[in-house]
């Protein structure tokens, strides 16, 4: 008969940068040693030792970090153990934000120095600081990536992709040669003809939706447009205000 896995599963990770080993005498197998003997006391069996030597903690992009993360995400772990904080990362945004996406995971976090571990009901809650800190962090990301999209937009910059009839170049919108003459065909085919939307669509090679939204975009009059709030750009207009007024006048009729 064979053993059946009881334990949680645990994953150790370890990190030393050549600079740490030179300076503070920090040892790989010494920090290995300690996170192996305390996960065992607190019931944990030992699923893999990740391995980190002479990288640095400014970000996360190390080999074994990346492929425990991969392997948390898979679930193949139940909790990962590191003897301090800095041996995980120094930057704090990083930390909060990966300790609670293994907080999505269902994986504990226990840092052994810092006396900081979620298997607990004191350490959910330290977890929930954690995580409060976290969504703190990316409402800021947000608001600034906003903040930074509108001002963009009302300075007239490109905010989105370039719409048919342009291409970006340098980060600027500029009139594409080889189909700006498509685009002021379909707009004037639409208002001078009895065409209805879906034919349209179908001789250009779009579907209704699609050139519908190209018929009541404002970037052909130079606009742009970001959260209902529509700017002049800095890019020429390739449509006439009048065929475009004649435009919309059809598509609300």
């Amino acid at each position: 008969m064979t053993d059946i896995q009881t334990k949680p599963l645990a994953a150790i990770y370890v990190r030393v940068s050549t600079q740490d080993q030179a300076q503070h005498g920090f040892s790989l197998d010494a920090q290995q040693e300690a996170l192996i003997n305390y996960a065992k006391a607190i019931g944990y069996d030992l699923f893999r030792i990740y391995r980190d030597e002479g990288k640095s903690a400014k970000d996360l992009k190390r080999p074994e970090m990346q492929q425990m993360l991969k392997d948390a995400q898979d679930k193949k772990f139940s909790a990962i153990f590191i003897y301090k904080l800095d041996r995980f990362s120094r930057s704090i945004k990083d930390l909060i934000l990966t300790i609670d996406q293994l907080k999505t995971w269902g994986i504990d976090f226990i840092s052994l120095q810092d006396k900081i571990e979620t298997a607990s009901a004191s350490g959910k809650l330290m977890f929930h600081i954690l995580s409060a800190f976290a969504e703190f962090e990316r409402n800021i990301i947000g608001d600034r990536t906003k903040f930074g999209m509108e001002r963009k937009a009302k300075e007239g910059g490109v905010v989105t992709k370039a719409p048919l009839g342009y291409r970006i170049v340098n980060k600027q919108l500029l009139i594409d040669p080889d189909k700006v003459n498509l685009v002021q065909n379909i707009f004037r085919e639409f208002a001078e003809t009895e065409i209805s939307l879906t034919q349209l669509a179908k001789k250009n090679n779009l579907t209704t939706a699609g050139i519908k939204k190209l018929l009541m975009n404002t970037s052909y009059l130079g606009k742009t447009k970001f959260a209902d709030q529509e700017s002049q750009g800095t890019h020429q207009a390739i449509i006439e205000q009048d065929l475009f007024n004649k435009v919309q006048e059809i598509l609300t009729s």
